[in-house]
């Protein structure tokens, strides 16, 4: 959980100095973007778990992330806005989280299955240690562009 909580400072640290809109070729989502997938990531999570948490209701939709990535314009979000968010984000994550694993909550995902508190955690970890290589190799790619 320490992870998640301190991807907001991570990220912000990865990605100083930097405006947020540098490419890799590879890849569809700029830097900004990347943050802004890990913030909406957290926070459907956070709200999922505090949804069966305080509901009961245990079953939850899967989401596409491309398509919320289209529908929110990440490659034209501002940096320093994708990071205010994920501070958000984070704060709520680590939120719900902690109660949803005092409470032993336990999901019913569409496309994943059985997902504990502590599935969603792990996962969540994963993914944003995922995506921060992904704002690395764009961004040694770009340094690279600029040098030659």
């Amino acid at each position: 959980m320490e992870q998640v909580e301190d991807l907001p400072t991570d990220y912000a640290a990865l990605v100083k100095g930097r405006l947020g809109n540098e490419r890799h070729p590879e890849l569809t989502w700029n830097v900004a973007a990347y943050v802004s997938h890990v913030t909406d990531n957290l926070r459907n999570w956070a709200e999922r778990l505090a949804g069966a948490r305080l509901s009961g209701t245990r079953q939850v939709p899967g989401y596409n992330p491309d398509l919320l990535a289209q529908a929110s314009s990440y490659n034209e979000v501002s940096l320093a806005g994708a990071l205010w968010s994920l501070q958000l984000a984070a704060d709520a994550w680590v939120d719900s989280v902690s109660a949803a694993l005092e409470d032993n909550v336990v999901l019913e995902h569409a496309g994943r299955g059985i997902q504990r508190a502590e599935d969603v955690v792990r996962n969540n970890a994963h993914d944003a240690a995922h995506h921060a290589w992904d704002i690395e190799r764009i961004l040694t790619h770009a340094d690279q562009s600029a040098a030659g």
